[in-house]
């Protein structure tokens, strides 16, 4: 009995991509790669099926990197608002004048 081989991504992608450019027929691929014409077909499907992702993904990672940077900044933005109130009030205290020139 034979065993299975096991394929890198790297490999299916590339016997996928070469499929889908379609310049070979899948039996030619098949047999170059030394793999079964079906392999072939069911790669080139996956490929077909999972290449939205490659470009969602992107926007995806972006948008979330946006709205992280937007709550970082609004916490900094809070932070500052209670020192300056927190000094405000110090001031008052301290009969410092907030209005004073420097």
């Amino acid at each position: 009995m034979s065993q299975r081989r096991a394929h890198s991504a790297e490999f299916k992608a590339r016997v996928a991509l070469e499929a889908v450019k379609g310049l070979k027929t899948i039996n030619e691929i098949a047999r170059e790669y030394e793999v079964h014409p079906v392999q072939v077909s069911q790669w080139k499907k996956d490929l077909m099926e999972r290449l939205p992702e490659v470009f969602g993904r992107k926007a995806d990672l972006e948008a979330a990197e946006l709205t992280r940077q937007k709550e970082r900044l609004e916490r900094k933005v809070g932070e500052l608002t209670m020192d300056i109130e927190f000094l405000k009030k110090k001031c008052v205290q301290l009969g410092i004048p907030l209005n004073e020139p420097r």
